[in-house]
């Protein structure tokens, strides 16, 4: 079982935490260069395939990252676990899933703290983005696939993936 989504980094300043008497000037990027990951998280192992570009994450990126499982993991089932996200459930991606033997199990709409991958962004994000400043957009890049490589065998990974979700009852 894999938990799929996609983050969006931008390289941009992400103050982490200010406080001063004074005005502190923070060096700052200039432009918005993104660098969109697609990842693909199995939920035991916690190893980690990705599709990385330097544009949007499409159809197309779902369908590569299909094939990398695929190729990967052909002679094991294969479940996805992915958001509602319209690129996720267009009919090229629907049939091209149904055609490879992959089963797409969509979680409910407006509900992210049910993808355990999105806790791997929200990592990432704390060691490569906030506080940080990048000159150059190949370090940036660096950084954030550094951060990726391995991950499974990172301890703070471990406690952080867990398959325990806190489920809350129906108030009516």
């Amino acid at each position: 079982m894999f938990f799929l989504d996609a983050s969006h980094f931008v390289l941009a300043i992400f103050v982490g935490y200010l406080w001063s008497f004074s005005r502190i000037f923070v060096k700052s990027p200039s432009g918005r260069q993104r660098y969109s990951v697609l990842g693909a998280l199995n939920a035991i192992t916690h190893e980690l395939v990705t599709v990385t570009t330097d544009a949007y994450i499409n159809a197309k990126s779902i369908i590569e990252m299909l094939d990398k499982l695929v190729a990967k993991y052909g002679s094991q089932p294969i479940t996805v676990v992915l958001d509602n996200a319209h690129y996720q459930r267009c009919k090229p991606v629907m049939d091209h899933a149904i055609e490879k033997g992959v089963e797409l199990l969509f979680l409910p709409p407006h509900s992210p703290n049910l993808n355990l991958i999105e806790r791997l962004w929200k990592y990432v994000k704390n060691e490569c983005l906030y506080s940080k400043y990048y000159d150059q957009v190949s370090s940036f890049k660096n950084a954030i696939n550094g951060c990726l490589t391995n991950i499974e065998s990172k301890s703070e990974i471990k406690s952080l993936m867990t398959l325990k979700f806190q489920v809350l009852k129906n108030a009516s």
